[in-house]
């Protein structure tokens, strides 16, 4: 069982998913699940189009955003359009969370919407440190 790890009351990231882990985000209250891993990092993942139709079959909606290294401009804009546009909660993931919180947390700051002291804080409730990106 994948470590979901809450961020806000509306968002949180993990690890890794599996397959099954897409039910129990749905009757966790997720209405969103955001992959933000790229195909074929390791051979063991779950593909993009696997995870949808698992997505699909739980009736819950899923975006891939594959980021590699640190998030673009545009992937971050892309996130923060598709989480301004889904009014419930919001699973994201990737290889560690790593990659999903920084993305989350960078649109965050740009926009205003949080200081970055307080998205440091949230991301180190979380089990991440953002001081080297937001800091």
């Amino acid at each position: 069982m994948t470590d979901f790890r809450k961020v806000t009351d509306d968002f949180s990231v993990a690890p890794q998913i599996e397959l099954s882990d897409v039910a129990r985000a749905k009757a966790e209250g997720f209405t969103l699940v955001i992959n933000n891993r790229p195909d074929g990092e390791t051979p063991d993942q779950p593909t993009s189009a696997e995870m949808e139709a698992a997505a699909k079959a739980a009736g819950i909606a899923y975006v891939h955003i594959p980021v590699r290294g640190g998030p673009t401009q545009e992937q971050v804009e892309m996130e923060r359009q598709i989480l301004a546009e889904n009014p419930g909660k919001v699973l994201a993931y990737c290889r560690s969370g790593t990659r999903s919180i920084v993305t989350w947390s960078v649109g965050e700051a740009l926009a205003g919407a949080r200081s970055r002291q307080d998205l440091i804080a949230l991301g180190a409730e979380a089990g991440y440190d953002l001081s080297g990106v937001l800091g």
